[in-house]
Order: structure tokens, then sequence, then C-alpha cells
């Protein structure tokens, strides 16, 4: 279990576009944050990691489009993006 949660500018960036624009997308990245920090690596959002330029990042699916974009390093959670492909 993750015990703590980081974001870098570009995604809090993101997370406030999606408060703005479509709460819909909003709960369903809250769901996915609450998700990754129980369990990095499984669960909702089919997560998948990253390979080459991007290796040791995991990705999650918020919808067609979008994707949530995370590190794991030790205890802490660092949110990179959730707005747009990786």
């Amino acid at each position: 279990m993750v015990r703590k949660l980081a974001w870098t500018q570009e995604a809090w960036a993101d997370y406030i576009h999606w408060q703005r624009q479509d709460t819909k997308t909003l709960r369903r990245i809250n769901r996915l944050v609450t998700a990754s920090l129980r369990d990095p690596h499984s669960g909702v959002g089919k997560p998948e990691l990253l390979k080459g330029d991007l290796s040791g990042l995991v990705s999650r699916r918020i919808d067609h489009t979008n994707r949530l974009v995370y590190a794991v390093d030790n205890d802490i959670l660092t949110i990179l993006s959730c707005r747009y492909h990786y």
C-alpha cells in the first residue's frame, strides 16, 4: 500500500482542467487514484507497466483517449499526467 500521493505541476493542471470541464471524467480519475494508492499494479483501469522511454511508469485507462500515468517510488505515488495518451 502506498502512503503518500504527489502530483507534478503538469498533472495538477490536467486535474484542474477536468474539474472545470468534465466531472464524470474527474470522478473516474479519483477512482483510479484511489485504486492506485491501494495497489499500484492491479485493479481498475487496466494497469500497464510502460516500456521504452517511459520504463518504470504505470498507466491506467481513464477513457478511450486519456490515461493516468504515475510513478511509484517506495511509499510515494507521483501522478505525472491525467490527460491525453502518454
